[in-house]
């Protein structure tokens, strides 16, 4: 019987799964009611059909003609705004846990302009145009941290005269990661004793670290002629660069929290690290990354931490 209803009516079962991109839709999918709207009207069209056909009124009935084929000829207008239109891609922004997940989606008009058209996503509607090809941005909720999945989109138009409603479903096979919440107030990025301890390296560096005696093989460029003359000898400027070890987040040594809370602390110290400019690594259970620094890294430590049992 499914077999026989997605044959009959591909609607009923069709559309319910995801689909891969592009999305195009076509006549076979687009569907068309009247509006309450459009059933008052066409009572009232009615009424003036039978009040001119009853005391025979030419110019009655041509005006309830014309009225008539005007509303027949939106129904053609209405099903132009969704026919072959096309999803053609589909881009998330990175957000945490509790935030608003923003998508964009990408669509192709068929050099044709497509207006009025309604969004209904995530229980929140998005009216927008399309003059040529391009993107509406929708927000949808992402309570948790993990692989967001979109329901069905549905998307409609009631172009131009409201009389009817022509809608279709869309159900792209997409899922956006979401990033775990971090924590908003934890303790100091953890140093490890003395390997984790800034140290100072003398050598061409930006900071000026001592003067030390003149000696054949420095560079001029290094005199500090000014303290040599006060000194009677001369002297060298000596450079210090710090280097700082690597900083360690382990999941393992946060003792005393929660699974959660956990991974959220770890993804604070994560944002930390970076902006301190310290390269770190993440250790995780089944995992280690690292030690690097940048956006790169950054997003590698915030996905294993989002896809933690």
């Amino acid at each position: 019987m499914l077999e026989y209803a997605e044959a009959r009516l591909p609607a009923l079962t069709r559309l319910k799964r995801p689909e891969s991109l592009p999305i195009l839709l076509n006549r076979y999918r687009i569907y068309v009611l009247p509006t309450r709207f459009g059933l008052l009207y066409s009572a009232v069209l009615i009424v003036m059909l039978l009040g001119a056909l009853n005391y025979n009124n030419n110019p009655a009935l041509l005006l309830t003609c014309l009225l008539g084929a005007a509303s027949y000829q939106s129904v053609f207008q209405a099903f132009r705004m969704l026919n072959r239109l096309e999803m053609h891609a589909l881009r998330a922004e990175p957000c945490h846990a509790g935030d608003p997940l923003r998508v964009s989606l990408y669509w192709r008009t068929n050099n044709r302009n497509r207006r009025s058209l309604r969004l209904q996503a995530d229980g929140r509607e998005t009216v927008f145009d399309l003059a040529h090809d391009g993107a509406v941005t929708v927000e949808f909720t992402a309570p948790q941290r993990g692989w967001r999945k979109l329901e069905r989109l549905r998307l409609s138009s009631e172009y131009p005269f409201g009389l009817f409603h022509v809608w279709s479903w869309l159900n792209p096979e997409f899922a956006a990661l979401v990033y775990p919440l971090p924590e908003a107030n934890p303790p100091p990025l953890p140093r490890a004793g003395a390997a984790n301890v800034a140290r100072t390296v003398r050598m061409s560096g930006d900071e000026l670290a001592s003067l030390r005696e003149y000696r054949p093989e420095d560079p001029q460029r290094n005199i500090a002629w000014k303290a040599s003359a006060r000194h009677d000898e001369l002297l060298v400027k000596e450079f210090e660069l710090r280097r700082s070890q690597e900083i360690v987040l382990d999941y393992s040594m946060l003792h005393g929290l929660a699974h959660e809370a956990r991974i959220s602390r770890l993804a604070r110290w994560v944002y930390e690290a970076e902006i301190a400019q310290q390269p770190y690594s993440l250790h995780l259970p089944q995992r280690q990354i690292g030690p690097a620094l940048g956006a790169e890294h950054r997003h590698a430590c915030l996905r294993e931490l989002a896809l933690l049992p």
